[in-house]
């Protein structure tokens, strides 16, 4: 099992150990650590990239328990420092972020987010009507307006554990079960932009982009 890092520490790099390095027919490696710093794809969100050493890590995956890092080269199997790239990290977490704040102004109006994709470019969060929380209109200039004045408030990002699930929240906002990575507060996100609002038998899809 790989000792997921990125999930109770922010930082960026770590000293870890080097399981395995497999060779695979499309000439990369798949490489097996003790523990990770790395993000993988999925709940929504691109995996991590960065490097082993100096080797570059080009995606994460998970199966299972363990966590796949894909490189350019081989590792050799034992201590090694591990560092994701800070810029691609950081638009994810905004981006992250972002799909949770507009989450919670649905909430406002009377909608639940049901699922979200943050990917760069492809920013977008659905959900359905809550009937009995009053279901409000959603226009786009209204939610991006309440988006961003909980963006001025800075709410610290904030972890907690339920269930043996982790929990993210900011400030005193609720707290959901989520495996990404996130922004220290919210004013890191910058500013969310409302890109398109549709409505179809009920189900409510946001497209959204995150902006400085």
């Amino acid at each position: 099992m790989t000792d997921r890092l990125y999930l109770t520490q922010p930082a960026l790099e770590a000293d870890t150990e080097v399981l395995s390095c497999t060779p695979l027919e499309d000439g990369r490696y798949a490489v097996h650590l003790a523990a990770t710093p790395f993000h993988p794809q999925g709940g929504g969100q691109p995996s991590d990239v960065g490097w082993l050493g100096e080797v570059e890590v080009t995606k994460v995956v998970s199966e299972g328990d363990e966590i796949i890092h894909y490189t350019s080269a081989a590792v050799a199997a034992g201590p090694i420092r591990a560092r994701v790239d800070a810029q691609p990290r950081q638009l994810h977490a905004r981006l992250h972020s972002g799909g949770h704040v507009i989450g919670y102004v649905m909430a406002q109006l009377g909608w639940r987010a049901t699922k979200a994709h943050h990917w760069p470019g492809e920013g977008r969060v659905v959900g359905v009507g809550a009937p009995d929380a009053g279901v409000q209109e959603l226009e786009a200039a209204e939610i991006e307006r309440r988006c961003n004045a909980l963006i001025a408030d800075d709410l610290a990002c904030a972890l907690s554990s339920e269930g043996g699930r982790r929990q993210v929240g900011f400030g005193a906002l609720p707290a959901y079960p989520c495996g990404g990575t996130h922004v220290a507060s919210l004013g890191e996100i910058g500013r969310i932009a409302i890109q398109s609002v549709r409505v179809k038998k009920g189900e409510a899809s946001i497209r959204y982009d995150v902006v400085i």
